[in-house]
């Protein structure tokens, strides 16, 4: 028996935060219905497209059921409020004020289910004065102050590749906090209200920063925190033909190796007297080389020092086939199979099917 079977998620979320949320819920065992609207969520028309679908929605909403409700009509929300009130877990990621507007907010629902767990995902929480803002992933790192320590130059910008907010503020503290929810609800018999603000959980991602900033007092400077591009040891060097060398020789021993790997003259390997100088020497000779010259020697050294991979490479590298990260699939309505999205449920606690579809638009009737 999985750890969540039995749990039942009422999923009133769309995108990305709230289904990625129950995806690991559904994961770890849990019968997870997604209400959509009359036309299904925004997400099943995005591409990319698989086998006539949409690869995002197949990827996101693996081993879930959709029930298709139009909350505006009586008829329809009495079938929802039928599901709410069997439920154990119900996620939300509409504006704050919404649900409560359309009978559905946390005092109407616990009424009817003083059980239930509510949990809202939104990007600024349901109190204080941003609550009411639009905003996306960038939006959120960028008030925040997060993006601020890698913004790359100020011509050439740097959009991140990770859809941090999302996934880091909002997917795992919801499930974090639905978990701690369902322990605390077995001693108390209660159910309780979790307010998941995507931008919040920030500024935990901004540790270092923050450390900086309250034991000194004064204004963070990410151009000298050694994670942020302030350290010759923790940095991105090209090398000859486009690759790029990941570097995080941060332990001496890793250093010393990793100056002794590339042959770094002697005045260069004290990073402390001129940090900016010995990034640039170590840039002169790491580009004087290709990735395929660099990345045996750097392999033999253990310094932890590697070559950025594509992604092509990474899901054909032998270390991750090993670990079974695709080794689970997601089946389309006409047989179709691809590899399912990675998630960090451990093999124990995972459903054991590893084929499993995606819900038809309106399967429960």
């Amino acid at each position: 028996m999985k750890p969540l079977e039995g749990v039942l998620v009422a999923d009133f979320t769309t995108l990305l935060p709230g289904p990625l949320a129950t995806l690991l819920l559904a994961e770890a065992g849990a019968e997870v219905v997604k209400i959509e609207r009359p036309g299904g969520e925004d997400v099943r028309h995005f591409p990319p497209y698989w086998a006539g679908q949409s690869a995002a929605f197949a990827f996101l909403n693996r081993g879930k059921k959709s029930l298709v409700a139009d909350l505006k009509q009586d008829s329809d929300k009495s079938r929802v409020l039928e599901l709410v009130d069997r439920a154990d877990v119900l996620v939300e990621q509409f504006r704050p004020g919404v649900m409560k507007r359309l009978g559905l907010g946390y005092d109407a629902v616990r009424t009817r289910n003083p059980k239930i767990i509510y949990c809202s995902i939104t990007g600024y929480g349901q109190e204080g004065p941003r609550r009411d803002e639009a905003g996306h992933d960038i939006n959120y790192i960028g008030t925040t102050g997060l993006l601020s320590l890698s913004p790359g130059s100020m011509d050439r910008p740097t959009v991140p590749p990770a859809l941090i907010a999302d996934i880091g503020g909002g997917s795992f503290p919801a499930v974090m906090n639905i978990l701690l929810a369902l322990i605390g609800r077995a001693k108390t018999g209660k159910g309780v209200y979790l307010d998941i603000a995507m931008s919040d959980a920030m500024f935990t991602f901004a540790w270092l920063a923050l450390a900086s900033r309250f034991s000194s007092g004064k204004p963070v400077e990410p151009e000298k925190l050694r994670h942020f591009g302030g350290s010759p040891r923790y940095q991105l060097y090209p090398t000859a033909g486009g690759k790029l060398v990941a570097c995080g020789a941060l332990e001496q021993k890793f250093w010393e190796s990793f100056c002794a790997t590339i042959g770094l003259p002697q005045e260069f390997a004290d990073d402390t007297r001129d940090p900016q100088a010995t990034i640039e020497a170590v840039r002169a000779i790491i580009a004087s080389e290709t990735a395929a010259h660099w990345k045996p020697l750097f392999a033999k050294a253990d310094c932890c020092v590697t070559i950025m991979a594509s992604i092509e490479e990474a899901i054909s590298d032998p270390h991750f086939v090993k670990r079974g990260l695709f080794d689970h699939k997601v089946s389309a309505p006409g047989g179709e199979t691809m590899p399912a999205l990675p998630v960090p449920i451990a093999p124990p606690l995972r459903v054991e099917e590893k084929t499993r579809g995606f819900p038809p638009l309106g399967e429960l009737k």
